[in-house]
C-alpha cells in the first residue's frame, strides 16, 4: 500500500489512527473506523464502512489493523471524487442541459440540501469562486475553482 501513498499521507494516517488505538495494541476498534476515516477527510456513508469491514473480513464487534486501514482508506480515496459529485449535483439541477445553473438557484440548493450552508457560507464561496449572485454559473468553471487544492502557507 505504501506505493499509493505519500509518507506524509501515511505518518498522517498514522497518527490518526495512534488516537483511536486506545490500547497500543496497533489496532482500532471496527466501529470507530468511519470516525477514523471522517477526521482524515475521507466521507464514507455507514453502507461504504459496512463493506469495508466485509471485505476484509471483520465484523462490526472486530478490530483492524494499520495495514488493514491503510487499505480501506487507499480504496476510499480512490471512490471518491469530488469533481464528480459536484458535477453530477448540478447536472440534476439543469433539467434543459443548459451547462449552467442560476447563481440563485445554486444558492437555493446549497442552503436546502445535504449539509446545508448558510448565507454566509454562500457567499463566502461565491466570492471565492468569483461568481456574481446575480449571474450564470458554469459547470466546469464552478468545479475547478472550488475544487483546486488550497496551498500551503
Amino acid at each position: 500500500m505504501a506505493k499509493f501513498l505519500s509518507q506524509d499521507q501515511i505518518n498522517e494516517y498514522k497518527e490518526c489512527f495512534s488516537l483511536y488505538d486506545k490500547e497500543q495494541r496497533g489496532k482500532i476498534k471496527a466501529t470507530d473506523l468511519m470516525v477514523v476515516m471522517r477526521c482524515l477527510g475521507a466521507s464514507p456513508t455507514p453502507g461504504e464502512v459496512q463493506r469495508h469491514l466485509q471485505i476484509h473480513g471483520i465484523d462490526r464487534d472486530g478490530e483492524l489493523d494499520f495495514s488493514t486501514f491503510l487499505t480501506i482508506m487507499h480504496t476510499q480515496i480512490k471512490q471518491e471524487d469530488p469533481k464528480k459529485e459536484i458535477l453530477l449535483a448540478m447536472l440534476m439541477a439543469d433539467k434543459e442541459k443548459k451547462g449552467y445553473i442560476m447563481a440563485s438557484e445554486l444558492r437555493s440548493k446549497l442552503m436546502k440540501l445535504g449539509e446545508k450552508l448558510t448565507h454566509k457560507e454562500v457567499d463566502d464561496i461565491f466570492r471565492e469562486a468569483n461568481i456574481d449572485p446575480n449571474g450564470k454559473v458554469k459547470y466546469d468553471e464552478f468545479i475547478h475553482k472550488i475544487t483546486i487544492p488550497v496551498g500551503d502557507y
